[in-house]
């Protein structure tokens, strides 16, 4: 009898034992995921990057995090190493949403998925779906904020206005611009606003990746060529990195002084220069968009899609890449001014108002 049972003890000490081992292993079957970001030269996309990471591990996920530094052939290698390492699902905000056909058929082949992440990747049907903010609403925030400090609504005019777009190659640049247009085009049509340099629609205002040199040398050619003996009221700029070049320029020929005020300037990230440059007077507004929430999107929707269920989308209409139309989650983005920045990004955590002020 003391035979069986030290025999059965030790039988179910072994099992024990097993059982141990064999825990940690299942903790370690999910997969890695592959984070492709454009660059490191916006802070929004280093918070995009570190979000996603952190959201991965906490349900359990290992992560391949690349910044590819806005060179288009460096982001197309790496996205290469992810497939070919088996990361199983890619999660990318491409440089130039036009040239990951290839590389993105090379993933479907071998049973990768893909979530576009902020930036529609275009001509592809291999992407599954896309996390990204209403990008229409966006530039629809920028424009009314001009239309409301102008006081066009309540017929003021005529007013001086220049227009800035993104870069060409990035999809979301044509969704703020014509969201902006939206607004601004009835005024420029009923000669309240004008632009002084004629220039209008993307193929003259875009700014090749998103470059606030770029922006600034534009400003400086503009104003030199149209505003001589004028001024300019307001500048529809669609990113933070633009504006603060577009300040530099305005601020170069005198603009911020009593004689001549700065002219109403927009926005878009709510970046740490551009809250700053709202709180001295300079640039007027920004629009937030909460990559935290656009992150936890991401990350739902690569769960769901590892885990056998459909990604959670509200929109199945508005993004066609051109081989498909693209099943998307759009957030909402919040107009910022001098009036609520400290309720919108201190309240919220997500920034420290020491890194403000």
């Amino acid at each position: 009898m003391s035979s069986f049972k030290s025999t059965f003890a030790g039988l179910a000490v072994g099992l024990l034992a097993v059982a141990g081992t064999a825990a940690p292993a299942l903790a370690q079957t999910k997969p890695t995921i592959g984070i492709s970001m454009p660059t490191k030269s916006s802070a929004r996309w280093i918070d995009d990057g570190n979000n996603m990471v952190r959201y991965f591990q906490e349900k359990g996920y290992k992560t391949d995090l690349q910044y590819a530094e806005d060179d288009i052939p460096n982001q197309l290698a790496q996205i290469e190493n992810m497939v070919t390492k088996n990361d199983k699902v890619l999660v990318i905000a491409a440089i130039d949403g036009t040239t990951l056909t290839d590389v993105l058929r090379k993933a479907a082949e071998r049973g990768v998925k893909v979530v576009a992440y902020d930036r529609l990747i275009r001509g592809s049907s291999d992407v599954d779906c896309y996390a990204t903010f209403d990008n229409f609403q966006v530039g629809v925030l920028q424009a009314s904020y001009i239309e409301t400090a102008l006081g066009l609504k309540d017929g003021k005019g005529p007013f001086n206005i220049e227009l800035f777009g993104g870069s060409p190659d990035d999809n979301n640049a044509y969704f703020f611009y014509d969201g902006a247009m939206s607004v601004l085009q009835p005024h420029i049509d009923s000669g309240k606003l004008k632009v002084g340099s004629g220039q209008v629609g993307m193929g003259k205002v875009s700014t090749l990746r998103w470059d606030g040199a770029v922006a600034q040398a534009r400003m400086d050619n503009l104003l030199s060529a149209y505003y001589s003996g004028k001024r300019v009221d307001a500048v529809l700029s669609p990113y933070d990195g633009l504006s603060i070049g577009i300040i530099s320029s305005l601020k170069g020929v005198g603009y911020g002084s009593a004689s001549l005020p700065m002219p109403v300037v927009t926005g878009q990230d709510a970046e740490v220069p551009s809250v700053k440059s709202i709180l001295a007077g300079e640039q007027r507004s920004t629009v937030f968009k909460d990559t935290r929430e656009l992150a936890k999107v991401a990350v739902g929707m690569v769960d769901d899609m590892l885990s056998g269920r459909a990604p959670q989308v509200n929109d199945t209409k508005t993004y066609d890449n051109g081989k498909k139309v693209v099943p998307s989650y759009l957030l909402k983005p919040v107009s910022v001014d001098a009036s609520n920045w400290k309720e919108t990004l201190i309240a919220s955590g997500y920034y420290k108002e020491s890194q403000i002020k």
